[in-house]
């Protein structure tokens, strides 16, 4: 019998071991293969594993309400609607062709405009559409499609209508403040909005008990109060329509400012918008709030201004008579009166004043100079009238797109700057808005304080902690008590001299103010002669005076002077109306 050859037994022993070599090779290589998937590759496959299954969410910050003052008590002027906000996850929709279709009866609209969005490539949040109603809401639930996803949101409601809507501003389709308040304290009112990732199940749906969950609680915005008396908005308002319409004028604004605090009252301008439905408005220029962003030559109400800083340097005093030769040379131009004034003749400060003379204006513009207008008058002047009455500044108050209007330089330019100077002491060459001129209104007749003006009395943050807003003093010293005290019966004065609707009681009430009727500028140089516009700034009140009034009245075409003829009937109507409505109570001796 033949013997087996030894390496008839080596050779399935070496085929063992070759299998057995190649197995605990594909185990270290699987081995490495999971060391570097699960250490070294980690956070990668983590990240990536987690886009899948990871949803950010923002939750909306409810934005702060907005109210008034109404009687004792406030009523909200601006408040929020809970509606909702479609939005779409491409990444879990897996037939945006047959979801589109079903989704266009629901919220109108397109299909394939929803249809695309839904395949939008390398994103995890598209909006199909805002201001989803509850009941839309609730069809869309009934389609159960993951990867469809609403988010409630606030959208501005606005309880009075058109009221202030100019002083308010609105909030747009992405949530930003534009004009009025609104755009000043968007920060405020918007407050921070808070966050949330969640895990999610394969079909897009949070998974409540994940420990990958990650919230941030939103903030809500603070909740304001202003200072506007709703009742007084109301009649404004509707003082304000009827002026604007009897004197066919192109439009106007008004406002009622605290003479001793700065806290507006009320303000408006026409015509005007409903903020609810901003995006019908064509004409941009209705959002803005003219009292405060439209600057125009304020012509001769001016001049209550100019007189009192004459009298506050010295220059003349309150029973000074002066010769007025009923023109002056300046440049080589001539400065006359608008109004019927006699022609030259003796005249006293209250002249100026009482008869709107120009040439007294200019008078008075000398004597701050020695007699003659030159570089001292120029900066006294000027100094006064950006120090003292602010103009060429913005007042800071809580508006939007605020003006600071134009004051000229004294200084030398080689262009008549005499003329000029001469043309602002009675308020042209020279721009202001009607808060701008309330404010230093109020300064002159109050006993010599400017008040920041605001509008805004309270906030109210999302504890409930209140924070109220105290008056603020800019300058003390605008003019002595003693001039602010002689002014008040020099505006009086003017008052009594010239025709009201309904005369006033002098005896009961202190009335005074002042028109002025203001050449418009043409584009290219120089002033339209048949184009003007009309304002009046005066005061209500009873041994001193409680409230400001101005009016502008934008190219008046009644007729007749502008100032007169269209804004003091507005002022007269307002003055009466703060009256008889027992917002100023009657003098006690």
């Amino acid at each position: 019998m033949e013997l087996p050859n030894k390496n008839s037994y080596s050779q399935p022993a070496a085929t063992i071991r070759f299998i057995y070599g190649f197995i605990v090779l594909i185990f270290i290589l699987f081995a490495i293969r999971l060391f570097y998937l699960q250490v070294i590759r980690y956070d990668y496959y983590k990240t990536q594993a987690l886009n899948d299954q990871l949803k950010q969410y923002v939750i909306p910050a409810n934005r702060g309400t907005i109210a008034a003052h109404d009687g004792d008590s406030t009523m909200p002027v601006v408040l929020n609607q809970k509606l909702y906000l479609l939005y779409a996850d491409p990444v879990f929709i897996k037939k945006p062709a047959e979801l589109a279709p079903k989704l266009a009866p629901i919220i109108g609209g397109d299909p394939a405009k929803y249809e695309k969005l839904m395949k939008t490539k390398n994103s995890r949040y598209v909006i199909l559409g805002k201001k989803i109603t509850k009941q839309q809401k609730i069809q869309i639930d009934k389609l159960k499609s993951p990867g469809l996803g609403t988010v409630e949101q606030n959208y501005r409601i606005y309880p009075q209508g058109t009221l202030a809507a100019q002083l308010l501003g609105f909030v747009d389709d992405e949530g930003n403040g534009k004009y009025g308040v609104e755009q000043y304290l968007n920060k405020d009112l918007r407050g921070v909005d808070g966050k949330l990732k969640a895990i999610t199940d394969a079909n897009g749906v949070p998974l409540a008990a994940s420990s990958g969950n990650v919230k941030k609680t939103p903030k809500n915005g603070d909740n304001l109060v202003l200072t506007i008396d709703l009742a007084l908005q109301q009649k404004l308002e509707s003082i304000l329509v009827d002026g604007i319409k009897n004197s066919k004028a192109s439009s106007g604004s008004a406002l009622i400012l605290d003479a001793n605090s700065g806290a507006v009252k009320a303000m408006a301008n026409s015509p005007t918008y409903d903020p609810a439905k901003y995006y019908e408005v064509e004409n941009g220029e209705l959002f803005s709030n003219a009292a405060v962003a439209h600057p125009i030559e304020i012509g001769s109400t001016m001049k209550p201004l100019t007189t009192a800083a004459g009298l506050d340097k010295g220059v003349y005093n309150a029973n000074t008579t002066y010769y007025d030769p009923a023109s002056w040379t300046v440049n080589e131009f001539k400065i006359k009166n608008i109004e019927e004034d006699g022609g030259a003749g003796t005249r006293s400060v209250a002249d100026i004043l009482n008869l709107s003379l120009n040439t007294g204006a200019t008078w008075e513009l000398m004597q701050m100079g020695g007699g003659q207008i030159n570089s001292k008058a120029r900066e006294t002047w000027y100094d006064y009238m950006t120090k003292h009455f602010m103009f060429g500044k913005q007042t800071g108050i809580e508006q939007g797109y605020e003006a600071t209007g134009i004051v000229p330089s004294p200084k030398e330019n080689g262009a008549g700057i005499n003329l000029t100077y001469a043309n602002t002491s009675f308020g042209q060459a020279m721009m202001a808005t009607p808060i701008q001129l309330a404010s230093a209104t109020a300064a002159v007749v109050n006993g010599g304080k400017y008040y920041r003006p605001y509008l805004v009395e309270q906030r109210i943050d999302t504890n409930g902690n209140k924070t109220y807003t105290k008056p603020k003093v800019i300058k003390k010293d605008v003019v002595s008590p003693k001039v602010s005290k002689e002014m008040v019966p020099l505006l009086e004065n003017v008052v009594n001299n010239h025709t009201f609707a309904k005369k006033f009681d002098q005896s009961a009430f202190s009335v005074g103010g002042k028109t002025g009727t203001a050449q418009i500028a043409k584009p290219g140089g120089g002033y339209y002669e048949d184009k003007f516009n009309g304002t009046y700034m005066g005061f209500v009140g009873n041994e001193k005076p409680q409230y400001v009034i101005v009016v502008f009245v934008f190219k008046p075409t009644i007729g007749g002077y502008a100032g007169s003829a269209a804004a003091m009937p507005i002022f007269g109507n307002l003055a009466h109306m703060l009256i008889d409505e027992s917002y100023v109570s009657p003098k006690q001796n």
